[in-house]
């Protein structure tokens, strides 16, 4: 069972309600209708016109996950989105197959404060798992749950289950939008970041200051960021 989402402003559609909260609070900008119908709008188009074109890279990926490692094609990735809804969406697979069977034993070497986990050279990735994060290739697959609609382009990462049951109330007001492909943590020095709070600001921050051209902004720091190889 997914425990109550406490804090997580009332919501109506894709709209979230503003709230004060530790001196901050949801923007007002998500009551507006006509912006947020043109967010989905460009999530569709975007994410419909992308699994066309790239659909032989897709296909391409596919096999090549599955000729380098024993084990599935795709990452089953059960996570929480807006409002502690869970839901079901995929990845290309880049680490071994029993990979959540080793997460326990390398609990000691988390570089994350908080209820995520975060391992510099985890050595549950494969070879062509890192290469594949290194350019963002394993998260093209999310594509499908934008079009679906349980995922935004941008908008906050959403947490596995596991994550999200560790969770204060503080750290669950992230979940007060859709969640999203690529969010303003990704393209702010991610890397850098070690204590999960600070991530959750940067989540918070994103949801107070939207708009249509953060969101422009955020997609083309991400296309820069792919091109240049510097994921992880």
């Amino acid at each position: 069972m997914i425990p109550q989402t406490t804090g997580i402003p009332a919501s109506k559609g894709s709209r979230a309600q503003a709230e004060d909260f530790r001196g901050q609070s949801v923007s007002t900008r998500w009551n507006r209708p006509l912006s947020v119908a043109a967010k989905r709008i460009i999530d569709v188009l975007v994410s419909f016109v992308l699994l066309i074109f790239l659909s032989p890279a897709l296909l391409v990926l596919a096999l090549t996950v599955k000729v380098a490692n024993a084990g599935p094609i795709f990452y089953r990735w059960r996570v929480v989105g807006r409002g502690g809804r869970t839901f079901t969406s995929y990845k290309f697979r880049t680490m071994c197959a029993n990979a959540d069977a080793m997460k326990q034993s390398l609990q000691a070497f988390n570089e994350m404060a908080g209820p995520v986990f975060k391992m510099t050279n985890d050595p549950r990735i494969t070879k062509v798992g890192s290469w594949m994060r290194r350019y963002s290739l394993d998260e093209l697959p999310q594509l499908f749950s934008v079009l679906k609609g349980d995922m935004s382009l941008v908008g906050p990462r959403p947490p596995l289950q596991s994550e999200y049951e560790r969770f204060t109330d503080y750290q669950k007001r992230k979940l007060a939008i859709k969640p999203g492909m690529t969010c303003l943590w990704q393209v702010s020095g991610r890397n850098q970041v070690s204590d999960f709070d600070e991530w959750v600001k940067l989540d918070l921050k994103y949801i107070n200051d939207w708009s249509l051209w953060l969101d422009c902004r955020i997609l083309l720091q991400t296309a820069v960021a792919v091109f240049a190889g510097s994921g992880k």
